[in-house]
C-alpha cells in the first residue's frame, strides 16, 4: 500500500531496504500463486478530491504529491495485478478493493505499506472491521516516527492482525 516514487522519495535511507523487503515478498506470493494488489494514493491536477475540511490532504495538496508518481518500478508490478487508486489514507475508503476481494473469494490479507500511522493503521482498522483475516508484515511497512511505528506494531496491529517478520512471512507463503 502506497509504494510509490513520491512517498519513497521522501525516505531515501530507507527506501532500498524496504522495496528489496516488499520485492521478495511480492515474488513469493506470486510464485505460489497468491494475488498481488496494489494500492497508491493519487489525485488529479489541481486536487478536485481534497476537501478544505481534511487536513490530510490539506497537507498533501500544499506538498504538491501524488498526482505524477508511479507504483514503484523495483517492485515488478504485472499489468495482470490490480491497482486500486485510493484519495485518502485508508485503501478501502472510496474504492472498491472490499468488492473486488470479496468477488474472488478472499477472506485472508498480507498487508504491507508506507506509512504506519496512514495507509497501514487507516487500512489495517478497515479490514478488521470489515472480518477480514489479517497478516502485517513489519519489515515490509515504515513510518518516519519509529517510536510511534513500534507502538503501533505492539499494540493496535497486534490486536487486529498477525504481526510477521519479513521470513516469518516467507515462510507461511512456503
Amino acid at each position: 500500500m502506497h509504494y510509490q516514487t513520491d512517498i519513497l522519495n521522501l525516505f531515501p535511507c530507507v527506501a532500498p531496504t524496504l522495496l528489496a523487503n516488499t520485492r521478495k515478498l511480492c515474488d513469493a506470493a506470486r510464485s505460489r500463486g497468491v494475488g498481488v494488489y496494489f494500492a497508491k494514493i493519487h489525485f488529479s491536477p489541481g486536487y478536485p478530491e481534497v476537501s478544505p475540511l481534511n487536513r490530510n490532504g490539506q497537507g498533501i495538496k500544499r506538498l504538491g504529491l501524488f498526482v505524477d508518481d508511479q507504483v514503484s518500478p523495483e517492485l515488478g508490478r504485472r499489468d495482470s495485478e490490480p491497482l486500486v487508486i485510493a484519495h485518502r489514507a485508508s485503501v478501502f475508503f472510496g474504492t472498491d478493493l472490499q468488492v473486488r476481494l470479496s468477488a474472488q473469494g478472499i477472506d485472508t490479507l498480507l498487508m504491507v505499506g508506507i506509512a504506519s500511522t496512514g495507509v497501514v493503521l487507516s487500512s489495517v482498522a478497515y479490514a478488521s472491521d470489515a472480518d477480514f483475516r489479517l497478516f502485517t508484515v513489519k519489515d515490509c511497512c515504515y513510518d518516519p516516527d519509529q517510536v510511534v511505528h513500534d507502538h503501533l506494531f505492539a499494540t493496535a496491529f497486534d490486536s487486529r492482525t498477525t504481526v510477521l517478520s519479513l521470513a516469518d512471512a516467507l515462510a507461511l507463503l512456503g
